[in-house]
């Protein structure tokens, strides 16, 4: 071979070499990408999968796919995830649960949320509400935390399990207010709606979407809302800071988690189109309750970060583990 074509096969190797560069950081994903849920069809967590996964698969003319994946609480899917091969294809729904309350739940967990995995994007939150049987003689939050000063355990407060974020809202709240509620669990939110419309119980924590259709139809009583602001879907009902407890901006809030050493393109590009999907998803999170959020990508490690350590050094405090 002469110069010239010495030359001409060097330039075509170096060509292709930049092709393949090129498509190792334009080409994903290439293939189907999964997206586990850690509980079982329903809820939040299973929306935002299920609504993400539809947009992306529009956005990106590739599946994402949801895969539920249940068992203990959010511990089986999120192990599976962290388990997984970091190159993108597997991502996972993650929240306050997974990503922090079985930290310090659980002894021995068998994945490190601060340590197996990259947040992607946190794109949804929802605030809870403090509901009451609608004939609580007890008209206002401050006229609540009075009596229950006056008469620890006399006021008795439902939990949907130990463990749930219920549970936890209902701890924080009585660290907050300084007061002790009588604790009465319950297996999930409807046997614990049920009993309280019937008026057993006093008083119950749960998500606004969950909450606040009882408040608005009459059958139970809306005494504060745990987040920063006022609901517009139920506009009356005050803040904590409002009605007198402060420190209780308590927002739940999920996104998309991937194992960690994923590649940094992999994660630049599903920020991009997530974010971009933001605007179709609106209606949809706010239909159920909640609402879109686009937290900025340099501050998603440190918010991560403090959610993880205010919730495990509060449920420690309080004593409360699931082994």
């Amino acid at each position: 071979m002469n110069r010239i074509g010495r030359s001409l096969a060097w330039l075509l190797a170096l060509l292709a070499c930049g092709v393949v560069a090129a498509h190792a950081q334009t080409g994903y994903p290439d293939r189907p990408v999964k997206i586990i849920v850690p509980i079982g069809p329903g809820g939040s967590y299973d929306l935002v999968g299920r609504q993400l996964a539809d947009a992306l698969s529009k956005r990106m003319g590739q599946g994402f796919v949801v895969e539920n994946k249940p068992g203990a609480g959010t511990v089986v899917g999120t192990q599976a995830a962290s388990q997984s091969a970091p190159d993108g294809y597997t991502l996972v729904v993650g929240g306050l649960s997974n990503m922090a309350f079985n930290s310090a739940l659980y002894s021995k967990l068998a994945y490190d949320p601060r340590n197996d995995f990259v947040p992607v994007a946190l794109i949804y939150k929802f605030g809870y509400v403090m509901v009451g049987r609608k004939d609580l003689p007890h008209a206002k939050l401050q006229d609540i935390v009075a009596a229950a000063k006056a008469n620890p355990g006399s006021i008795s407060v439902a939990t949907a399990g130990v463990g749930t974020g219920q549970h936890l809202v209902a701890a924080a709240f009585m660290k907050a207010a300084g007061v002790k509620f009588q604790e009465i669990p319950y297996k999930g939110s409807p046997p614990a709606f049920a009993d309280l419309l019937a008026g057993r119980i006093d008083l119950f924590f749960d998500s606004m979407a969950a909450g606040l259709p009882y408040v608005q139809s009459g059958q139970a009583r809306g005494i504060a809302v745990l987040s920063s602001k006022r609901s517009p879907l139920a506009p009356d009902v005050p803040t904590m800071s409002e009605a007198g407890v402060s420190g209780l901006d308590v927002d739940s809030w999920l996104g998309i988690f991937a194992p960690a050493k994923t590649p940094p393109e992999a994660i630049a590009k599903l920020r991009k189109e997530i974010r971009a999907s933001l605007p179709e998803l609106k209606e949809r999170f706010e239909k159920s309750g909640g609402e879109v959020w686009d937290l900025p990508d340099d501050k998603l490690d440190a918010f991560v970060a403090s959610e993880y350590d205010n919730w495990t050094k509060l449920i420690r405090e309080a004593g409360i583990k699931l082994d």
